[in-house]
């Protein structure tokens, strides 16, 4: 792993390094992005960015928690309210509302690079698990508060729950993507929101209908 720098500048070197090479990767793919093409976009030297980065591996690393941290930087104050089905729609309308913006075209940041880098090595692979992961917690979480209030049903399996929510976030992202269309993404998030309607209590879906 490279420096980590102490000091302001260093973090804005860095930063800039590792936004130049997430721009470059996003629109050419990573197999075409070079470290002289990362160094141009970013405006540093070969010795700046092997400062920060032990390698061109190490660098995409970088990009993936990068991107990481900017996606669930933009839903956390959407993710610490999905303890609830109004919570739970909310964040949905959220991801429908960023991907029409972007025209249906975006997709997903993390799913684009996972699809490019997933079998590259173990220790890129394994930066993925952890991504999906930091971003199902919160969703895990919440509807683990949705079981102990009573809305969920007791023998529902809130990880089973989040892992399909997050499967249909992704496929209908991919979809809508490819498709151009973001109704292929609401689609999708209207399946996972029955899947949870399915697994909550008579009183709780009565109310959620009501």
């Amino acid at each position: 792993m490279g420096h980590l720098p102490t000091t302001a500048r260093g973090r804005a070197t860095r930063e800039r390094i590792l936004d130049a090479a997430a721009d470059l990767i996003q629109l050419r793919g990573v197999v075409a992005v070079t470290l002289d093409d990362v160094e141009r976009a970013a405006g540093v030297g070969r010795s700046q960015l092997y400062h920060y980065f032990d390698d061109r591996d190490d660098l995409v690393r970088s990009v993936v928690h990068s991107t990481v941290d900017k996606v669930l930087a933009a839903q956390e104050p959407l993710l610490l309210e999905v303890g609830s089905l109004a919570g739970i729609d909310r964040w949905f309308a959220a991801i429908v509302a960023n991907g029409t913006r972007q025209d249906a075209v975006g997709g997903c940041a993390i799913g684009s690079l996972a699809g490019q880098l997933s079998d590259r090595d173990d220790l890129t692979r394994e930066a993925f698990v952890d991504a999906f992961a930091r971003w199902e917690a919160p969703l895990i979480t919440g509807l683990r508060r949705m079981q102990e209030s009573g809305e969920l049903r007791p023998d529902t399996d809130v990880t089973e729950l989040a892992d399909l929510t997050m499967a249909a976030i992704q496929g209908g992202l991919l979809l809508a993507q490819i498709r151009r269309n973001a109704d292929q993404l609401r689609l999708a998030l209207r399946g996972a929101r029955a899947a949870i309607e399915d697994a909550l209590t008579p009183a709780a879906l009565n109310a959620a209908r009501g």
